[in-house]
């Protein structure tokens, strides 16, 4: 039988090795590891509070811009007409006046029972054949079927003349015909939110399909998110609309409209077949939100009191 051991056994006599000894514990050498076991925890807790932190704000980074205080309209919403009434700007007293047209009263609508969502889907893809045949090289590309200007690398030309017969075997007629069609309802939800009659809004330029994404801009014409007032920079313009064609967080992240306010800046967040419409003076100081990530299609229709400032619809080549 093997002989039990009941302790270590001892250094023999003589032997030089050291006495092992079992180390006198006190209460300072048994809190040592527990507060560093407490450190570790804190500095753990801190900096998980600093990626949590972080995460918060890289999410963001990329859903929101500084300086939107509330939102004018949600994604998520169905609206069947929300206005709200703002004072005029004294911008349109440069400008000819057309009574019972030019803007006595001001403000801004969104409606999402104006267009369908398969009408918004068909018309997109209006705006993807089209804008197939080039695309800027920076992050916002327009087709305007009105003047033929396509966005093609760094520059713009003229697709009809451009590509020529292949033009339609691109676009049909039912395609230009559904444009019409659009525009018009469009021009009829204007007209009935300011006591407007249809008839003395005239489709006016630029009228055109934007489509924007991430790419870095490479020109001035791909800077899009600057405040300016449509009035101003398009003289033409006494009502802007758009039309949305893809969603807010699902087709892309950014690219809210932003109606700029001291205080209390209002946005609209797309949504395929809403309509947002406003008044073109500085009563409605605007800006688009950088696309962060994905794809927003969306077409501008803007009309003018000043029929010498119409254009026609556009007509199958």
């Amino acid at each position: 039988m093997a002989p039990q051991r009941r302790g270590p056994s001892k250094a023999p006599e003589g032997s030089g090795a050291p006495e092992r000894r079992r180390p006198i514990s006190t209460k300072k050498d048994r809190a040592a590891p527990r507060e560093a076991q407490r450190k570790w925890l804190r500095t753990g807790a801190g900096l998980g509070a600093v990626l949590a932190l972080s995460a918060f704000l890289l999410w963001s980074s990329l859903g929101s811009d500084d300086g939107v205080a509330e939102v004018l309209a949600h994604r998520g919403e169905v609206l069947a007409g929300r206005f709200i009434e703002v004072p005029c700007s004294e911008d349109y007293n440069s400008h000819r006046r057309f009574e019972g047209c030019t803007p006595r009263k001001c403000g801004r609508g969104v409606s999402d029972v104006v267009i369908t969502k398969q009408e918004a889907e068909r018309i997109r893809s209006i705006a993807e054949k089209g804008l197939s045949l080039g695309g800027s090289d920076g992050g916002a590309s327009i087709l305007d079927l009105h003047s033929g200007a396509l966005s093609v690398g760094k520059h713009f030309v003229n697709l009809y003349r451009y590509f020529g017969d292949k033009i339609r075997t691109v676009f049909s007629e039912e395609d230009f015909r559904l444009y019409r069609e659009i525009r018009q309802k469009v021009q009829l939800t204007i007209a009935e939110a300011f006591g407007l009659r249809p008839s003395s809004l005239h489709l006016t330029k630029p009228t055109f399909f934007s489509r924007i994404n991430s790419t870095a801009a490479r020109t001035a014409h791909d800077e899009y998110w600057h405040a300016h007032v449509d009035k101003v920079t398009y003289g033409s313009f006494d009502y802007t609309s758009l039309l949305y064609l893809s969603d807010y967080l699902e087709d892309f992240g950014g690219g809210r409209f932003v109606f700029m306010e001291e205080g209390a800046n209002k946005t609209v967040e797309p949504r395929a077949g809403r309509v947002s419409f406003f008044t073109s003076g500085s009563e409605n100081l605007h800006r688009v939100e950088k696309v962060r990530w994905g794809t927003r299609y969306a077409i501008t229709i803007a009309f003018s009191c000043n029929p010498d400032h119409g254009i026609a619809d556009p007509a199958f080549p």
